[in-house]
């Protein structure tokens, strides 16, 4: 079996889409996953499967939409992807949570980026690096294709893939 982990688009921040964590961990063994495990309150699903990337999305965002009454968003990664994005963070050197690797599906991109101040940018394979020397909480980065994606700090990128890692045997 593959460990895999999915990761929710806004969930529980700000108050707003509430999903408690051992709900979401109800759907993953409903969904037929092994393994399965929460990491932290913010949307984060480890758990090990045979079904493709897709075939795992699709069956989490019905599963999902049904517990929460609406699309919520989800991105599936492998643990070798998410060691990857962990092992290729181009901002190393920082802080892990002062550098975000913000996860989206489709064709990535740094057009459009707007409001930049002293955050610096990478573009990787299927993550963009965001360094926030500032921290996050006052930064007005616009990146327009990351709009349907969802951002995990190094730190947190970097436990997830060892949990997944795990969780695939």
């Amino acid at each position: 079996m593959t460990g895999w982990v999915a990761l929710l688009r806004g969930v529980n921040v700000g108050g707003n889409n509430k999903l408690p964590m051992e709900r979401l961990k109800a759907i993953g063994e409903a969904a037929g996953f092994a393994n399965v495990r929460t990491y932290i309150a913010s949307g984060n699903l480890v758990f090990a499967s045979d079904e493709s990337e897709d075939a795992i999305r699709e069956k989490l965002d019905r599963l999902i939409e049904e517990e929460a009454g609406k699309k919520l968003g989800v991105i599936v990664r492998s643990a070798a992807e998410m060691a990857e994005v962990a092992k290729c963070n181009p901002f190393a050197d920082q802080p892990g949570n002062r550098v975000v690797a913000i996860f989206a599906d489709g064709t990535l991109s740094l057009d459009g980026v707007r409001n930049r101040q002293t955050e610096r940018l990478e573009l990787g394979a299927r993550a963009i690096y965001v360094h926030y020397p500032d921290g996050q909480a006052d930064t007005k980065l616009v990146i327009p294709t990351a709009k349907d994606g969802t951002g995990r700090n190094m730190n947190t990128v970097a436990k997830l893939a060892e949990m997944a890692k795990a969780a695939g045997g």
